[in-house]
């Protein structure tokens, strides 16, 4: 596995060992809208994807801004299907098997929330306030 990112716009170096997450994907490119596999890396709240395993990735998926991560069969056409939403782009990508995108989105899910505003990294919970009166039942959004 590569060991580092470089993004293009920032200059910021990203460093990939320990990967929270890793494994193949088949991703639709974003101008040609071709389908072409590529290694993923879930990294805290970016997710890396380079040609091979061994590769420098070569683009970044910047979770902090995902709206949502979820099954999309009907809309990428095709089997095992997830899409990642952020306000600027929708990214569509399929795995070989079924277990393989609930894992993905599970993992992509996890990375989401975790980095998000309402979550307490030291205790796993969901920030409340003494005053809020909410459901505890409310539907969780990104």
């Amino acid at each position: 596995m590569a060991g580092r990112y470089v993004d293009p716009g920032t200059g910021k170096e990203y460093r990939l060992s320990d990967p929270d997450y890793a494994g193949w994907l088949t991703k639709q490119s974003r101008w040609l809208k071709d389908w072409r596999r590529r290694f993923f890396i879930l990294k805290g709240n970016k997710l890396f994807f380079s040609r091979t395993e061994d590769e420098a990735p070569h683009g970044m998926i910047d979770l902090s801004t995902c709206m949502t991560v979820k099954s999309a069969e009907l809309k990428a056409k095709k089997s095992h299907a997830l899409e990642v939403s952020t306000p600027e782009e929708t990214y569509l990508m399929f795995a070989d098997e079924a277990k393989e995108k609930d894992e993905w989105i599970g993992a992509i899910g996890r990375a989401i929330v975790q980095t998000s505003s309402t979550y307490t990294q030291e205790t796993g919970d969901y920030g409340k306030d003494d005053d809020d009166e909410s459901s505890s039942d409310e539907e969780l959004t990104y």
